[in-house]
């Protein structure tokens, strides 16, 4: 058996022919530029209708709750630099039934995020007359802009056909523009229309605590900061994954943090009163389906409003492209730990999961029959997403504990109160999405069960060598904390019975949470599962083409 400080110290990963070829601003722009997606065309927009200028407290909570989650995500992509990572801490930790479900989250997440780039761009697209008729009235898809769904889907999978290596080049291009544009509309809007009495003349915070809370999760807050992962998903494809993959982590959330605040202050400043005199919740403007364009236009600046209706086919692009990078990263990792079909880590002659990218596409199509716009998935894909995030947490503690004398290039300050911290803070944003959010997430997380569950069964019944290690005393748990985040959420008050008042509810998800978490780190694998799932990482990620 390979020694567990080997497998960690050392390349853990050829990858299945997975090329190494990606450095830090490759893999920082990955990142950056999933986080500066649509999220920055809406997300301003949205929060300002939900919870008024303290929308900007909202932005912040979130910035501070992704923070959190990135610390410990930096810590542990230094020490497995494997592609698909956070599909693989937790199996890692708790063997197959909890890597199993977390596994799907991660791509659960990673495959619905393109779609939703896709209708940010027919949406933007509708300023112009011949993309008008792409949507109806309540922004579903008519059948001509399903067809261009389907087209831009395509292109997504086609660039990452060409490797890693283009796709880093063509990214970073994207994420310079992603960057430099919000940027631009924040310099200009704040020198030339900058309205200090719109932060109070109609209400600082007119919804109280509760819009403030709920806009975090509802109006595109965490689906704008979501994407820091996307450094460790190419973690297989890295130069030097120890040194560059907390760097490229941290990097890209305090970048994305500190665009979204500003944007969002003078988002409000430049506002004309007319627009919000009947209060915030009523915000409209014409040309308000483009929010930031449709102001800079409502402000007299016709050539930024083009800039950014050129920038709303760019951005949303770019990050539905590295999301269809990961969603094929994602399953391969899946694939590699048991959990899915070997067809998963078939690579070709560029080192790419051919078969993985051609499922993120069906899959991509597939999300634009039953959802109808950018907005209703914005929820479901900030509650998968967190989710997925919050199995690192307790992936973390276990290996504190467990494997204490495994090399750490980062190693997180404060770590044992951190994680549990960030496992709170990841409850808390899932329970925000509300009620109406969670139960059809509950329906994909059956799905789940029964796609890889039936495949993991299928691979016990046929003694297959690589069938995963179903381990249900170190998952003991996760039914009782999927159930239990299930029964608070519909107890509560964001769009449930409103049994749990406001504050009572959050002490008791930091309650329960702070439960789950030690719960699961005293029921974790033994330190020779872990040691044993790590090394089996060595052995099985062998070339396969």
């Amino acid at each position: 058996m390979v020694s567990v400080e080997k497998a960690a110290t050392e390349d853990i990963t050829p990858s299945g022919g997975l090329r190494r070829n990606v450095g830090l601003i490759g893999l920082m722009w990955a990142s950056v530029g999933s986080i500066i997606g649509s999220g920055w065309l809406y997300g301003a927009h949205d929060a300002v209708m939900q919870a008024g200028p303290s929308a900007i407290i909202s932005w912040v909570i979130g910035a501070v709750a992704i923070v959190l989650l990135a610390l410990v995500h930096a810590e542990l992509g230094g020490m497995f630099p494997v592609a698909g990572g956070t599909a693989r801490y937790p199996h890692y930790a708790f063997g197959g039934l909890a890597g199993m479900s977390f596994g799907w989250f991660s791509w659960l997440q990673a495959a619905t995020v393109a779609p939703i780039e896709v209708e940010a761009m027919i949406g933007y697209a509708g300023h112009w007359s011949w993309a008008r008729h792409f949507q109806h009235a309540d922004k579903t898809l008519t059948t001509s802009g399903l067809l261009v769904a389907i087209v831009l889907m395509a292109v997504f999978v086609g660039v990452n056909f060409f490797g890693v290596r283009a796709l880093a080049h063509t990214n970073s291009a994207a994420t310079w523009w992603k960057i430099a544009v919000p940027l631009g509309a924040i310099f200009v809007m704040a020198a030339t229309n900058f309205h200090p009495a719109n932060f109070h003349s109609e209400g600082f915070a007119p919804f109280g605590a509760k819009g403030v809370l709920a806009a975090i999760s509802t109006s595109g807050i965490i689906f704008a900061l979501l994407g820091f992962e996307q450094a460790i998903q190419l973690a297989g494809e890295s130069r030097n994954p120890k040194r560059d993959l907390p760097r490229a982590t941290l990097g890209s959330v305090a970048i994305g943090a500190v665009i979204y605040v500003l944007l969002q202050v003078v988002f409000i400043a430049a506002l004309p009163h007319s627009s919000f005199a009947h209060g915030w919740g009523h915000l409209h403007y014409t040309g308000d389906d483009g929010p930031w364009a449709g102001l800079a236009t409502l402000v007299g600046l016709g050539w930024l409003a083009w800039i950014l209706y050129l920038d709303a086919i760019i951005s949303p692009g770019g990050t539905g492209l590295i999301y269809t990078t990961a969603t094929s990263r994602v399953s391969y990792g899946l694939a590699k730990n048991g959990y899915a079909p070997k067809i998963f880590t078939k690579t070709d002659a560029r080192g790419v999961p051919w078969f993985g990218l051609i499922m993120s596409f069906v899959t991509g199509v597939i999300c634009f029959l039953p959802f109808p716009s950018w907005h209703k998935l914005v929820g479901f894909i900030t509650s998968a997403s967190v989710l997925m995030y919050a199995g690192a947490p307790l992936a973390y503690g276990v290996f504190a504990d467990k494997l204490p004398r495994l090399e750490r290039p980062y190693r997180l300050p404060g770590g044992k109160v951190i994680s549990p911290l960030s496992f709170v803070v990841a409850n808390l944003i899932i329970y925000w999405a509300g009620w109406d959010t969670l139960w059809r997430l509950g329906l994909a997380i059956v799905l789940g069960y029964l796609l890889l569950g039936g495949y993991a069964v299928y691979a016990h019944g046929k003694n297959l060598p690589d069938a995963p290690r179903l381990d249900f005393r170190a998952a003991q748990w996760l039914p009782v904390y999927l159930l239990g985040m299930g029964v608070i959420s519909w107890q509560g008050g964001f769009g449930g019975q409103g049994n749990l008042p406001l504050w009572w509810d959050i002490a008791v998800i930091a309650v329960f949470s702070t439960v789950v978490y030690y719960w699961a780190k005293a029921t974790s694998s033994s330190a020779e599962d872990i040691e044993r799932s790590i090394d089996e990482v060595v052995v099985t990620d062998a070339p396969a083409h």
